[in-house]
């Protein structure tokens, strides 16, 4: 049984679709976070030294960050939702699966941070903004041209660049004029593994 260590509105809802996709058996200890500084808990430190959100535990292992998590299932579900056969298709996987975290999430969590801050945070925005309009324009691009990130079927990618254009359609600049974009997300939020996934997980303020 894997469980996974769940923390409300974060990165880990991603883990939760991931497993309800590929069908494999899992528990939840869910987490909330600090009511004034919106961080998580003490006592996520318990399973990993750093404290964050998602952890999973299996079979006596203990492992964390998202994209690590994510090549775990894969691997443990023999293949499924991984890298396409095709070569052009299997490095559109492998670049959009590290693409969401190490390029797209960066200037998002900065806007999200500094957003808070009184005055200087919104003069420092404005700056971010034009970033975030980078890689939305480039994810726009990329959609035009296929259903899903890596081809014509749903993988792992797709599941890994929810969280950033989730965060991006709440906070960062994503609306109707990206039409791709926002149907991609409408077709995920559709389907029946993330509804279900959804419920488990509780509170999750980007579906």
């Amino acid at each position: 049984m894997i469980t996974v260590h769940h923390l409300e509105n974060s990165r880990s809802q991603r883990v939760l679709w991931m497993l309800e996709e590929l069908g494999l058996p899992y528990a939840i200890k869910r987490y909330e976070r600090n009511k004034a500084t919106m961080l998580a808990p003490p006592e996520l430190k318990a399973v990993h030294p750093l404290g964050k959100s998602p952890v999973i535990e299996h079979d006596g292992r203990v492992v964390a960050e998202t994209g690590a998590i994510v090549e775990y299932l894969v691997e443990l579900a023999d293949g499924r939702l991984g890298a396409p056969p095709h070569r052009e298709a299997s490095l559109r996987y492998r670049f959009f699966l590290h693409y969401a975290e190490g390029s797209m999430m960066p200037p998002l969590l900065l806007k999200l941070v500094l957003g808070r801050i009184p005055l200087f945070g919104k003069r420092i925005t404005k700056r971010i903004q034009p970033m975030i309009d980078l890689h939305l324009d480039y994810v726009e691009a990329e959609l035009a041209q296929r259903p899903w990130f890596a081809g014509d079927a749903i993988t792992a990618a797709d599941i890994m660049m929810s969280f950033p254009l989730e965060a991006a359609r709440s906070r960062g600049g994503l609306e109707a004029t990206r039409p791709h974009t926002i149907a991609w997300l409408d077709k995920v939020h559709a389907r029946p593994a993330y509804r279900t996934a959804l419920e488990k997980g509780g509170p999750y303020a980007y579906a």
